[in-house]
């Protein structure tokens, strides 16, 4: 059972956890390293270190196929408002785990800000949302980038494919690593969750791949926050719509205006934004169905179930695959 202590953000939380959810999956037993040790062989890891004045943590999943002679791909993926680097690393809630073994990326879970010793309800600074992160001004992109800067030190990572993904909060905060360290970041795929930078002056072009869905009740497709999905407003923020999200990106990538549609399935359809010289793409795919939740996945925040006409998973390696 959740501690009522926390029910007032857990309520507020893009995504709904229980306190059992959040320590299950995978990785929750690999041992907490604080020391910035040398990866070389495949498995479960999770470490610790400081950073603004706190302990940080995050989780890492190395694939079978991994070889330290070779640079790997890494993929952060960054979990919902209120929730964990578990939640998003337990593979029955969106796959990651399975995907890395599949196309061979490291996948890292970092761990938002929390105010709780466990990292329970977290949440990321990602401009505009969300909650206790955005209110204490944590710096969030210094975190991860200091945990992309840990990853290339304690393994072999191909600097040219480093990416990030989330969903709804985190998806919103790859949107603002995208912004500030474009350098880095080669690609992003954000799911349920639109740009609410602040500010976004990004030093080069970034690949971008957006997934929402068309009844989407937490972050409107259209914009706004839903009515009755969290109970303290001023947690979260009046969030950008897709179209403008995307247009935004269409224009700082210098992607072509006019989009061709590149896949048409029941209840789904992708439509991509090619990239002009020396520009990168965007490309929107947006389901029918599924609500505030992860295509492909099992979980989600309405009373349907994730949509199954597409995966998310599969359209992010697809699309990272081909830049």
């Amino acid at each position: 059972m959740v501690n009522r202590k926390w029910m007032p953000l857990a309520a507020l939380a893009l995504i709904a956890f229980s306190a059992a959810q959040v320590e299950a999956g995978p990785l929750q037993r690999a041992n907490v390293q604080r020391t910035e040790a040398r990866i070389d062989r495949p498995g479960d890891y999770e470490f610790a270190f400081a950073h603004g004045g706190g302990e940080r943590r995050y989780l890492v999943h190395v694939p079978k196929g991994y070889d330290p002679t070779r640079p790997s791909p890494m993929v952060l993926a960054l979990h919902g408002g209120g929730g964990g680097m578990r939640y998003q690393a337990n593979d029955a809630n969106y796959g990651l785990i399975s995907a890395s073994e599949r196309y061979g990326f490291i996948a890292v879970f970092p761990n938002g800000y929390a105010k709780n010793r466990l990292g329970l309800f977290a949440t990321w600074n990602a401009g505009a949302c969300c909650g206790p992160a955005r209110d204490a001004k944590i710096d969030d992109v210094g975190f991860l980038k200091s945990v992309i800067e840990r990853m290339q030190r304690q393994t072999s990572i191909d600097a040219n494919r480093i990416y990030s993904i989330g969903m709804s909060n985190g998806a919103m905060m790859s949107y603002r690593l995208a912004c500030e360290i474009s350098e880095i970041v080669r690609g992003v795929m954000a799911v349920a969750g639109t740009d609410n930078t602040l500010q976004c002056a990004p030093e080069k072009p970034v690949p971008i791949l957006h997934v929402h869905a068309l009844n989407d009740d937490h972050v409107l497709y259209d914009g706004g926050a839903g009515e009755n999905a969290f109970r303290d407003r001023s947690a979260v923020t009046d969030f950008t719509s897709v179209a403008a999200t995307v247009s935004k990106w269409i224009e700082l990538n210098s992607a072509q205006p006019k989009p061709a549609r590149v896949l048409a399935v029941d209840g789904a359809w992708c439509d991509l934004f090619a990239a002009k010289a020396n520009g990168a793409p965007v490309k929107l795919c947006v389901t029918e169905r599924g609500g505030h939740s992860w295509p492909g996945g099992t979980k989600s925040r309405a009373d349907e179930p994730p949509s199954q006409a597409i995966n998310a998973n599969d359209l992010m390696w697809a699309f990272f695959s081909g830049l």
